[in-house]
């Protein structure tokens, strides 16, 4: 039953069945009660009429059963069942009886009473008169009474059992045709090609299936971003890697052709820098492609501002032994706490300090400090005496492949990008000025405090 068809015809199915034979059981005993109800007003109606005739003809009672025999209905008639009948005195005395009728006593308490005899079970009813003088005994088959109430009784469960198969083949159809939008939006899907992930039409869809289509379209727009970040990251990829591999073939050329150990020399350091140029370029791009498919943090803890620059800080420095520049913290021994990810935070810090290192000249000094802002978030800055960067391509910052400085320096113009989405996932965003007694300024601005301002 992993047919959604078959299962609503199952149950709907069963849910008729189950009605059905409710109310033919329910229209069954209802029918007959009443069937046996009007066979006992038939005998009423026989017992008083007989004692009406009783009491004016004592004389001509022979005669009177005789002639009503004459009359009498068939046997296997279950619509007419032979009325038997003993027609006596107050004292006991028969005066006149029918043909079939049981041999009863007609002193019998008045009203109906149902007697077992051995040739069958009766239904009798004793009927008196006023003054007492005449008693009438009525009695039926109970055996025939049973087959008219059966009869009758079929007769009305018979059209229930006749519309029930036409009710289940409406129902199968009426199914059939409330599935169609179902049919109609697996054929759409089928017959799509694997590049087109444009989203679903919810044109003349149910409101039921609304939920299922607004999925798949959710899904369809993920998986055309997922496609989206690999064309990108295979197109920045080849983009940035084709010039550090074009400048290492031809220093590996130089230095496989040269004669001179001095030449040879530089052309294999540039080669090592050239290697180290790409495996910068590929961290990063590997960096892009792990935070493009990301929508938010998988799990943001509380962390310390002070201790995660120092902790950056001290890997930068470690990292650069020869620095001809001075970089410092000036964060306070209480620096607010924020919500986010330490490993990210620390990436992101780290490529504004790199990249001050990268742009600003020697001697230069870059201080890294907390700067607040409204609503109570808090940005984390780095700060340098740099060049800084032209007006018009401050709003650029951030976007790939865009080097705002001075462009023979060596970078690829992913560090500031990868800063911006590491910002994005934590509900903030990049932040870069010139400042006014000169300089440049990068934050991480809109961090969350993790505790009340």
């Amino acid at each position: 039953m992993r047919s959604l068809r078959w299962r609503l015809l199952a149950a709907v199915s069963v849910a008729v069945l189950l009605l059905w034979l409710l109310t033919a059981w329910f229209s069954y005993t209802k029918a007959q009660h009443e069937a046996e109800e009007l066979m006992d007003g038939s005998l009423a109606q026989t017992g008083r009429l007989l004692l009406a005739i009783t009491q004016h003809n004592d004389d001509d009672l022979g005669k009177l059963a005789s002639r009503l025999a004459t009359v009498r209905g068939a046997a296997d008639n279950v619509y007419e069942p032979p009325l038997e009948f003993q027609l006596g005195l107050g004292d006991g005395t028969i005066l006149a009886r029918s043909i079939g009728a049981p041999d009863l006593p007609v002193l019998g308490v008045p009203g109906y009473s149902d007697i077992l005899r051995k040739d069958g079970s009766w239904r009798v009813l004793n009927v008196v008169s006023g003054d007492g003088r005449h008693r009438v005994q009525v009695s039926q088959s109970i055996g025939l009474r049973d087959r008219a109430a059966l009869e009758v009784a079929g007769q009305t469960v018979l059209p229930l059992a006749i519309i029930t198969p036409v009710l289940l083949l409406l129902i199968y159809v009426s199914v059939v045709k409330a599935l169609d939008p179902l049919n109609r939006l697996a054929r759409d899907v089928a017959a799509r090609s694997a590049d087109n992930l444009a989203a679903l039409s919810r044109e003349h869809v149910p409101n039921e299936v609304g939920p299922l289509v607004a999925a798949i379209n959710r899904l369809f727009l993920r998986v055309a971003r997922a496609l989206d970040y690999e064309r990108r990251f295979t197109a920045d990829a080849a983009h940035e890697l084709r010039t550090p591999l074009a400048a290492i073939k031809v220093q590996t050329q130089v230095a496989r052709l040269s004669r001179d150990r001095a030449q040879t020399a530089r052309a294999l350091g540039q080669i090592e820098c050239g290697v180290d140029r790409a495996t910068r370029l590929v961290e990063q791009l590997l960096r892009l492609a792990r935070l493009d498919p990301l929508n938010v943090l998988p799990d943001p803890q509380p962390l310390d501002l002070l201790s995660l620059t120092e902790g950056t800080l001290a890997n930068v420095l470690a990292a650069n032994p020869a620095l001809t520049q001075t970089v410092r913290h000036e964060l306070p021994p209480g620096a607010p706490r924020v919500y986010g990810d330490a490993d990210l935070l620390g990436i992101a810090l780290r490529n504004l300090i790199d990249n001050a290192l990268r742009y600003t000249p020697a001697g230069s000094s870059i201080v890294i400090r907390v700067e607040d802002e409204e609503g109570g978030r808090v940005c984390l800055c780095v700060r340098d005496d740099g060049p800084g960067v032209p007006d018009e391509l401050i709003a650029r910052l951030g976007e790939r492949f865009v080097r705002g400085r001075d462009t023979l320096a060596e970078g690829s113009g992913l560090g500031l990008a990868i800063v911006s989405r590491i910002m994005q996932l934590h509900g903030g965003r990049f932040s870069a000025r010139n400042l006014a007694t000169g300089g440049f300024a990068a934050c991480l601005c809109g961090l969350v405090r993790a505790e009340p301002v």
